[in-house]
């Protein structure tokens, strides 16, 4: 098999401890540090002793040993693996853990917000109920590729793969304006978008541009926690304020106004993030007029604004923003994949400009080639047809979902099905012992988010937060399954 990588072991040839011994000793270390999971080939001995300059033997005597500790296994004709039945605590570094346990492998894990919300989708055979991420086995793949190919091979003969500007190609960028203006209600031009890698970069770029130290920025109770840790990290003072039903309070926002002043408010008002409430019109007005009022901006992240089951997309609250308070993040991640990172931004043009500046410092600019490539896909309408194509599955896994949950675990929460989003936020009925509650369905292969996990300081929360749209039927049954064993558990 060919690899695109290569182990890295430090040892010393000096030391007292043997050769062999050492690598060992690293090659664990890389295990429990997520860096080699579960089942993953080992390079051959004589490959990594070509890259360690170190006798083969050496190789042999070390993996030997990892298989005897039940570090490694080996397969007839196929190599040495990582093992894949080490316990279920030895978690990739990136899973949602605030540390590695240094004395023993049994040692509960503490879970961090902002780390859990960012936890990878997929390990081993666990079931991953996550904060609602599509599912990428869905894009259409031809398409994508042609459409890479045509920007690639357009832009190289160009000479156009250099610098660009650093709001983005002004082709994604007329495209992005189209689809806004038509279907979302905005009045903007090319000047009012800038591109992102993802919508946490728009909302660390709209925190940058804001905020200066101890600035007040409010959040609901119950957010987006890496929003909350992107304004406190460029020093402001984050506050909450409560919701409901119908979304922010905006009584409660209004008496906050009034003891101090209030730079900016983040929301998710189309699918509240996490309960998935959507805000009502008098609570959008209201919010609107309070930013007036009292002068601040709107953030405002319309995540996943395609998918609403029950009636047509709302309009953005950007849409009857005259004053430009709001800065609009969105992104195309939800309607293709993460991992293509594809963001905007959408604000006035002066502060548009002042995140080319931003971008600048940090990055310089995005890939000018996936740019094209999104750009012609949604010219030609390849995104309109995969949005309705996945709008239909998705549409039924909901259903599924709501199906399961009634027949499983109607003893057990309560919900209300959300008109859209591709998560549900059930609350339990009887109080648990919520705090370890995701390690103990980790240990009946099913990983969820705990409500815990969106509040400030981690506080005690009755309620699960289950993303269904990257899970098909049968998983959605399994991953059910699951979790009743896991809430029905003493």
């Amino acid at each position: 098999m060919l690899r695109s990588w290569s182990l890295k072991i430090d040892f010393s040839k000096t030391s007292g401890l043997a050769v062999y011994l050492q690598i060992t000793q690293k090659i664990i270390a890389e295990i429990q540090l997520g860096r080699l999971p579960p089942s993953t080939m080992m390079p051959g001995s004589r490959e990594l002793a070509d890259s360690l300059k170190v006798n083969r033997k050496t190789i042999v005597q070390a993996y030997d040993e990892l298989v005897a500790q039940g570090w490694l296994s080996t397969e007839s004709r196929r190599g040495t693996f990582v093992s894949a039945n080490l316990p279920s605590l030895l978690l990739p570094a990136n899973y949602p853990s605030s540390h590695v346990a240094e004395t023993s492998r049994t040692e509960s894990v503490a879970y961090t917000p902002s780390a859990a919300i960012e936890a990878p989708s997929s390990f081993g055979n666990v079931i991953d109920f996550n904060d609602g991420i599509p599912d990428t086995r869905l894009i259409p793949f031809e398409v994508l590729s042609r459409a890479f190919r045509h920007a690639l091979v357009v832009s190289a003969r160009a000479n156009r793969l250099g610098y660009d500007d650093p709001k983005g190609t002004l082709a994604l960028r007329k495209s992005i304006a189209a689809m806004l203006n038509m279907e979302r209600g905005l009045h903007v031009g090319v000047d009012h978008i800038c591109m992102v890698r993802g919508s946490q970069m728009g909302i660390f770029l709209a925190a940058r541009i804001l905020t200066r130290i101890n600035d007040c920025i409010v959040v609901e109770h119950l957010t987006y926690p890496p929003a909350r840790e992107a304004f406190k990290s460029c020093g402001a003072k984050v506050l909450s304020v409560g919701q409901d039903e119908c979304g922010i309070n905006v009584e409660e926002l209004e008496q906050l106004c009034k003891q101090q002043a209030i730079r900016a408010v983040y929301v998710t008002p189309h699918h509240q993030f996490p309960t998935t409430v959507m805000m009502t019109a008098e609570r959008r007005l209201k919010l609107l007029m309070l930013a007036e009022q009292y002068d601040f901006a709107i953030v405002e992240d319309d995540y996943d604004h395609e998918f609403h089951f029950l009636h047509h997309p709302v309009f953005p609250l950007a849409s009857t923003d005259r004053a430009e308070r709001v800065i609009y993040v969105g992104s195309l991640s939800k309607v293709l994949a993460p991992g293509l990172r594809i963001g905007y931004l959408v604000a006035s043009t002066a502060f548009i400009d002042r995140c080319a500046t931003e971008i600048m410092l940090i990055d310089r600019q995005g890939n000018s080639v996936t740019e094209l490539a999104i750009a012609e896909l949604m010219d030609t309408g390849e995104i309109k047809r995969h949005i309705r194509r996945t709008f239909k599955i998705y549409s039924e896994r909901r259903a599924t979902l709501e199906q399961l949950i009634h027949h499983e675990l109607s003893a057990l929460v309560d919900f209300e099905l959300p008109s859209g989003g591709l998560a549900f936020w059930l609350r339990l009925k009887q109080p648990i012992t919520i705090d370890n509650l995701a390690e103990r369905a980790l240990a009946q292969k099913v990983r969820i988010l705990p409500g815990s996990l969106f509040t400030d300081a981690n506080e005690v929360t009755q309620a699960i937060r289950l993303g269904f749209a990257s899970l098909n039927k049968l998983e959605l049954a399994e991953g059910i399954q699951r979790l009743k064993r896991t809430l029905n558990a003493p």
